[in-house]
């Protein structure tokens, strides 16, 4: 098992503001840049590395390459304007957003969401997690030279994305989970194109097993990398996968039911090595149970009823004053909106939760002194964010 952590004595001082005092100019450090434009998952974020060698020194993150500022956007738009906007907080996961919201302002508004819609939003965030999952693990296995599964995974996703332009018109942005319910039914034998989708899915995972999680090389490289100490996921509010894979069993799903979570059997998945391997192995599993959820949503959901909740008139829509925080477990963690009404058309005030401000800031940049550097790919992509959650 190989461990890149080496003695910290090497590295500069501190100065009295707690920063390294780094003198480029000796010569013994280079600063590099990792990004914005790499082949993993992250997104248009990159991180400054300062290196001795081939050993990263120190990390700092940088984002705003891509959309940002959504929060104050949605503060200047009615209630039914925000709707398109705060799926673009997170690009391949954008239904949790879509979720979180509706679902604040309903309980502000005293909205009650049909069951039928209560079921159908359950199946979208099954899908979404699924489509967030085949990225992670694509981008997982070629930060690792593992080419042939990001093609694999790609090409499963691509299937998925097509059920949900099916359903929604949409295959990236769907705005299908709107305040009092969704959109619309499902469409007529869309139960059996979706088992087709979940069949070649579970046969490409089965090779992804042996592939991937069997590979000497895969192993030999994640294993003992990128170790989290469990001390830390309270004080870096470390949740999800990242949590999971050091031996905390926590999900949302499971402690805070919401929609139709309580009528759903499945299982948490835990590791206790907490390092790359780990956290691979806890999405892998994950993974193959949100393919048993999606096949039980569509066995036990009603056949009809209505999927929307009467409305008053959007466009003058004054929500009365108060707060309130909902949440769900994305497939990164605790994903959650805090919305303030003042009584007026607008939010008074919208704030994000997303895992990856804390997962890529802090806890990346306490994690990447002494990663090879060869390693930072893989362990940036380990930890699984999305920048515009944290350029929010």
């Amino acid at each position: 098992m190989l461990s890149y952590q080496t003695d910290r004595s090497q590295y500069p001082a501190t100065g009295p503001d707690g920063k390294l005092e780094i003198d480029l100019e000796s010569g013994k450090y280079l600063k590099l840049w990792q990004g914005p434009n790499h082949p993993g998952i992250t997104g248009n974020m990159s991180v400054e590395l300062t290196v001795c060698g081939d050993e990263v020194v120190e990390g700092k993150t940088h984002v705003g390459y891509l959309h940002r500022g959504f929060e104050k956007l949605m503060e200047r738009r009615s209630f039914i304007q925000v709707f398109p906007i705060v799926c673009r907080v997170c690009v391949p996961e954008p239904d949790f957003n879509e979720y979180c919201y509706a679902a604040a302002v309903e309980e502000l508004s005293g909205i009650e969401v049909p069951e039928m819609a209560n079921w159908i939003r359950t199946l979208i965030l099954e899908m979404g997690r699924f489509n967030s999952y085949m990225m992670y693990m694509g981008g997982q296995s070629g930060s690792m030279g593992l080419g042939i599964v990001g093609q694999w995974m790609t090409y499963v996703r691509d299937l998925m994305l097509d059920r949900f332009e099916e359903l929604t018109g949409a295959r990236v942005y769907h705005m299908f989970i709107m305040p009092g319910g969704v959109r619309g039914h499902l469409p007529e034998g869309f139960e059996d194109r979706m088992e087709g989708v979940l069949k070649t899915a579970e046969r490409y995972l089965d090779d992804v097993e042996k592939v991937m999680f069997r590979n000497a090389v895969f192993k030999r490289r994640t294993k003992g990398t990128g170790y989290i100490d469990p001390a830390l996921f309270e004080a870096y509010g470390v949740t999800g996968p990242n949590a999971r894979a050091g031996g905390v069993a926590k999900d949302v799903r499971k402690d805070s039911p919401y929609l139709v979570y309580d009528q759903l059997d499945f299982d948490i998945p835990t590791a206790t090595d907490s390092d790359i391997y780990a956290r691979a192995d806890v999405r892998y599993r994950d993974l193959r149970e949100t393919i048993g959820l999606i096949r039980q949503i569509l066995q036990k959901m009603p056949k009809d009823g209505p999927v929307m909740a009467k409305l008053p008139n959007v466009m003058h829509w004054k929500i009365p004053r108060g707060e309130t925080y909902i949440k769900g477990e994305s497939s990164r963690g605790e994903f959650g909106y805090y919305l303030v009404t003042d009584g007026s058309g607008y939010p008074r005030r919208i704030n994000v939760r997303g895992p990856s401000y804390t997962h890529a800031m802090a806890l990346l940049e306490h994690l990447i002194p002494g990663t090879n550097i060869s390693d930072v790919a893989g362990l940036l992509v380990s930890l699984h964010t999305y920048p515009p959650e944290i350029e929010r």
